[in-house]
């Protein structure tokens, strides 16, 4: 059993017992979170597409903790001028167990 779930504006598919890192989500460790926005439903063969969303389902899951992605290293430089700048950037994830498919 599988679903596709849009997250934060982003979609996944999320199977049970998985871990998945969504971008940056509000609580704390050990909150449980739901998704309504359940784009498609499988399960063993039935599949449920919804218009945008499937109706009744959900599906929960589990923060268990908050993360930065890899640095990204934004440099910009104009030829001939003197003029250099370096900046990093480390976008905020968040680590969430997927309990159930409903």
């Amino acid at each position: 059993m599988y679903a596709i779930v849009e997250i934060a504006g982003k979609q996944f598919k999320v199977t049970q017992d998985q871990f998945v890192y969504a971008p940056g989500l509000e609580g704390e460790e050990g909150a449980s979170v739901e998704f309504d926005n359940v784009l498609l439903v499988d399960n063993d063969g039935k599949v449920k597409v919804g218009t945008p969303t499937v109706k009744g389902a959900k599906v929960t899951g589990k923060i268990l903790s908050q993360e930065k992605d890899d640095k990204v290293i934004v440099f910009k430089k104009k030829r001939r001028k003197g003029y250099k700048k370096k900046n990093g950037h480390r976008q905020p994830l968040t680590k969430v167990l997927i309990e159930t498919i409903k």
